[in-house]
């Protein structure tokens, strides 16, 4: 009995895999192997310290299996996820004489959950009504089972089988709600349970009522739970601190989150990185990146995703110096070449106008899936290079990857770029074939490429054979219609929206009808939209909207009722806002209040030289030689240069791009006949110029 007690202790020290072994086989020499007690105590220590091989090894070795060596293998092999060996041995233990406790039955359910074996889990939900009492860790094991499976109202019949549910079942059930996508229900139960005040939220129950908060962008509410909280003293736990950065990031708070990450006593990698990738998300590029250095600084590792959060932040910021630098840790770190890291380092490169080392990258990359290969294509019409897209599109099909809806949507928002009605024809007919043309998303984006192509009758088309129209479907159509200047028609479908079906405006579908009403010239038409849109359906115009709203005035040559419109918005007008008062000054040759739009915008927009110079071209129409050359010396001096306009020509089967001066077109032929052309001109062409006009 003294040697049993004396191995006993051994064994509870024991954390070493050498030192099992040895222990072992000194409870060989003593006869004590077989005992049950001793013999799980090793099986444990076996699979922690060794392998659970080893563990397997020595259960089979036993000659006497009780009820707890079962539950110690048992629970070995589902800690390590290897749910398919746990439910095995489940069976094979039922086909002994030694009967499932309730801890038996806690770790097949959560292997029946882990596989999503719902009809198994029944089973063994069966055989608890018949057999065991109403355990209540049980009864949570089973809410898990449902709610992994969907089947949240069989988990809701396993609570009310509860007269009295504890803690443990009421956080069960407000898990399941979050995490199956039924964040209202989430918060509903997790009120019911604050109100029942039977038992108190505990961390864990915050945790998921937190992050119902997050996936509703309830802002509100959860700030109630930030206080509760408080209030109760859990404002220390690192766990859900983490859940309540988290909710301020996918609110947008800013503040808020930059506050309580002040206040947290410890920090972990994941509190670092919510709050690098909080101030990527919501525009503060500069912070995000101060952040992660200042990180990196003290010494703590960024793990994938601080990385890639802060890579957003270089490309939302065009920051290609410190997106370099980025990768370079990443290289040190080890995880260049994972997935995500290495399609956010793309994406970086790409948007900072740098596609040669995304390309360089994606070659490199030893798996490339359909999002990498978006990232790519995308890029280039991005930046400018859509004939480019393509290319990487057909690349992507040889290499036998099929694209999703999101890359089939970023190659149609490609094509349309270029406007060649072929290759949109070609595009309609993949997509048909693959199956994805009943798709909300890919029918707009097609309506668009059709519209973009002069193609409107296809794009009419493709709406009309739409089973279902939402309202970016509606808002595409819509938009059609007003880039091709039928106002007229484009109001009798947003009419017919109103009228003939459920979908209501958003925001875009305004967007879309006043821009229509801009391009048509119908002023009272798109002044009435604007008061419908603020009126009747609520809406907040932003910066957009305004631009249009300028723009519509402008058009028509009613300027001052344009500067009246932007002296009373809400929130300050954006360089494209006053850019398109400056251009309609240009248009109708208004001096005075060109130069109040021009006093604005310069600030605003530094270094878009397109805006200098019209306002240079209005002084020179108005004779106005001094502030005119004042302006295009003021070009020169800053080395500003005007967007160059691009042109595309398909030929066989390959989009070729054209700039004025262009030299990077590897055939000579193009310029041998354009040298050709030039001379007949000279040769040929003799302008008659009227000298009263010059004059």
């Amino acid at each position: 009995m003294k040697s049993k007690n004396l191995l006993v202790k051994l064994l509870e020290s024991c954390c070493s895999k050498i030192s099992i072994a040895q222990l072992h086989s000194v409870c060989l020499k003593a006869g004590l192997a077989h005992d049950s007690f001793i013999a799980t105590k090793l099986n444990v220590l076996y699979a922690r310290y060794a392998s659970i091989s080893s563990a397997y090894k020595l259960f089979v070795d036993t000659h006497y299996k009780s009820v707890y060596l079962w539950n110690a293998l048992l629970r070995s092999y589902c800690s390590k996820g290897e749910w398919v060996e746990t439910l095995s041995l489940f069976c094979r233990m039922n086909a002994t004489e030694e009967r499932p406790d309730n801890y038996t039955v806690l770790v097949a359910l959560k292997s029946c959950a882990g596989l999503r074996r719902l009809e198994l889990g029944r089973t063994i939900h069966g055989f608890l009504k018949k057999k065991l009492d109403n355990d209540m860790f049980v009864g949570s094991s089973l809410i898990e089972l449902y709610s992994r499976c969907g089947q949240m109202n069989d988990a809701f019949n396993v609570f009310m089988e509860y007269p009295k549910p504890d803690v443990v079942l009421w956080t069960s059930m407000v898990t399941g709600y979050e995490q199956s996508g039924s964040p209202e229900l989430a918060i509903a139960f997790f009120s019911q349970m604050v109100a029942s005040g039977c038992v108190s939220p505990d961390p864990v129950t915050l945790v998921s009522a937190t992050s119902a908060c997050a996936q509703l962008s309830d802002f509100k509410r959860g700030t109630s739970i930030h206080g509760f909280v408080k209030k109760r003293g859990f404002d220390t736990k690192l766990g859900l601190a983490n859940s309540m950065l988290n909710l301020y990031r996918k609110t947008g708070s800013v503040k808020s989150a930059a506050n309580l990450f002040r206040e947290m006593p410890n920090k972990d990698i994941i509190s670092w990185s919510s709050m690098v990738a909080c101030y990527a998300d919501n525009g503060d590029e500069t912070n995000a990146l101060d952040l992660f250095n200042g990180m990196v600084n003290a010494g703590i590792e960024p793990n994938w995703v601080t990385v890639v959060s802060a890579l957003q932040a270089c490309a939302s910021s065009t920051n290609l110096e410190e997106g370099m630098k980025i990768h370079k840790l990443a290289v040190n770190y080890g995880f260049e070449l994972d997935m995500a890291v290495s399609t956010a380092l793309m994406d970086m490169y790409m948007k900072c106008f740098s596609p040669e080392n995304a390309v360089l990258l994606f070659n490199r990359m030893p798996k490339k899936d359909v999002v990498s290969w978006a990232v790519l294509f995308s890029g280039y019409a991005e930046i400018g290079m859509p004939h480019m897209s393509m290319g990487v599109f057909c690349n992507m099909l040889s290499h036998g990857t099929q694209p999703d809806a999101i890359a089939l949507v970023k190659i149609l928002a490609a094509s349309s770029e270029l406007g060649i009605l072929q290759q949109a024809l070609c595009l309609h007919g993949f997509l048909t074939k693959s199956g994805f043309d009943n798709n909300i998303f890919i029918g707009s984006s097609l309506i668009e490429l059709y519209a973009k192509c002069s193609s409107i009758d296809n794009a009419n088309k493709v709406f009309k054979g739409m089973s279902n129209k939402d309202v970016v479907t509606w808002s595409s159509i819509i938009a059609a219609y007003g880039f091709h200047g039928q106002g007229e028609e484009a109001l009798k479908l947003f009419h017919q929206m109103v009228n003939s079906s459920d979908v209501k405006p958003n925001s875009v579908t305004f967007l879309s009808i006043l821009s229509a009403c801009s391009h048509a010239g119908l002023v009272k038409e798109g002044m009435k939209m604007f008061d419908t849109m603020v009126n009747t359906y609520g809406l907040k115009p932003n910066l957009d909207h305004y631009g249009i709203m300028v723009d519509l005035l402008g058009r028509t040559g009613e300027l001052d009722r344009a500067l009246d419109l932007i002296n009373h918005m809400p929130v300050q007008a954006g360089p494209h806002v006053w850019g398109a008062l400056l251009s309609a000054c240009r248009i109708h040759q208004n001096m005075k209040i060109g130069e109040v739009a021009a006093k604005n915008l310069f600030p605003l927009d530094p270094k878009h030289a397109g805006y200098y110079i019209l306002l240079s071209n209005i002084y020179c129409v108005n004779k106005n030689w001094h502030n005119a050359a004042k302006l295009r010396t003021l070009i020169k001096e800053n080395r500003l240069k005007k967007i160059v306009g691009q042109s595309t020509i398909e030929l066989k089967n390959e989009v070729r791009s054209f700039v004025a001066l262009d030299r990077f077109h590897e055939s000579d032929h193009i310029y041998e006949m354009l040298r050709k052309l030039d001379s007949n001109m000279r040769e040929g062409y003799a302008p008659q110029i009227q000298l009263e006009e010059v004059l």
